[in-house]
């Protein structure tokens, strides 16, 4: 294990602070776990999309996966919780909305309380929801290289949204996140493990993934989607490549995206060959000496259709976003 790898059996934090317990919990393991994957989560990259379905399915023993709708109207990003010997970890706060109907979703496989919550990153669909998990007594974790986003995107982007929807978030305060890890962060019991990684800077500077190992499954927050769902605002295309890269060499079985159905492992090759070609296209409209305009109109990627459901100049914002990179504009 790596100085940046932190093991937590419990947390506890202060106001300013926060206290870290680095003790790894073992225990004697009474009966051993047979995993009875379901044949359903091998379930291949192109699959088709059911974009009106929200539903809840068990992956392996004690591990879960909330996939959400976002068609005729987007609701939040999916979610999963893992059920440990003595508490729950929650993968995604989501909208508040979203992490109220999820505590009822896990309050029917389990009554253990609620110790965690982990967002894969700052934004509203994936972090909003923590004041729901907080007043049940979670704590909030996140990737150090996102705290300052919490803070200087997530408070502003929280407060707008108390303004415009103020049926959902009400008085809640919003929930920044009081445990932070560099790089790795890991929670074991007898029964789970479960590995908070820091890859790179890939759709935001802070994003994070949950690697399962014993199981293969991974919660991949937006570094990997199933679908027309890639935002690249506060992206580096070059080096999520290099993210997307680094993950694919986990023994993955099973990937739970952010967005979309899951998958397998050949969901993160689709991934990178999006970002791969596109960059790849535009590289060369610039040394054809085309306009932005130009490039928006001719970029072409017919299989990205057959992925993602739309054409791909139908995402021009993230063409545009790749030629500022490229061009360094």
């Amino acid at each position: 294990m790596d100085q940046s790898t932190e093991t937590f059996s419990s947390a506890t934090t202060t106001t300013g602070q926060v206290a870290r317990r680095s003790v790894r919990v073992r225990r004697l393991i009474v009966s051993a776990i047979t995993l009875t994957v379901m044949a359903a989560v091998c379930g291949h990259a192109l699959g088709v999309f059911k974009p009106t379905e929200t539903n809840v399915t068990q992956l392996a023993p004690g591990v879960y996966f909330r996939k959400m709708e976002w068609q005729p109207k987007f609701i939040g990003c999916n979610q999963g919780w893992i059920v440990f010997e003595d508490f729950v970890l929650v993968i995604e706060a989501s909208f508040p909305n979203q992490a109220e109907e999820l505590v009822k979703e896990i309050r029917k496989t389990t009554d253990k309380p609620i110790k965690f919550v982990f967002d894969t990153h700052w934004h509203g669909d994936h972090a909003d929801g923590n004041p729901i998990f907080i007043a049940q007594g979670a704590s909030a974790i996140a990737s150090e290289q996102a705290r300052e986003q919490f803070v200087q995107k997530g408070v502003p982007s929280y407060e707008k949204q108390k303004q415009e929807k103020p049926d959902e978030y009400g008085k809640l305060k919003y929930g920044i996140p009081s445990i932070y890890f560099p790089k790795r962060m890991i929670i074991e019991d007898a029964t789970q493990r479960v590995e908070l990684i820091h890859f790179g800077h890939g759709h935001t500077p802070g994003d994070a993934v949950a690697w399962l190992p014993k199981h293969g499954i991974l919660f991949t927050g937006d570094s990997c989607v199933n679908g027309p769902f890639n935002y690249t605002g506060e992206s580096n295309t070059a080096s999520w490549i290099a993210v997307l890269t680094e993950m694919s060499k986990l023994p993955i079985k099973t990937i739970c995206p952010g967005h979309g159905e899951r998958s397998d492992n050949l969901l993160i090759d689709q991934q990178r060959r999006y970002f791969v070609e596109l960059r790849q296209a535009i590289q060369e409209g610039i040394n054809a000496g085309k306009s932005l305009d130009e490039i928006k109109k001719s970029v072409d990627l017919p299989w990205y259709k057959e992925w993602a459901g739309v054409d791909v100049k139908e995402r021009a914002e993230n063409i545009e976003h790749v030629y500022k990179e490229l061009t360094q504009k």
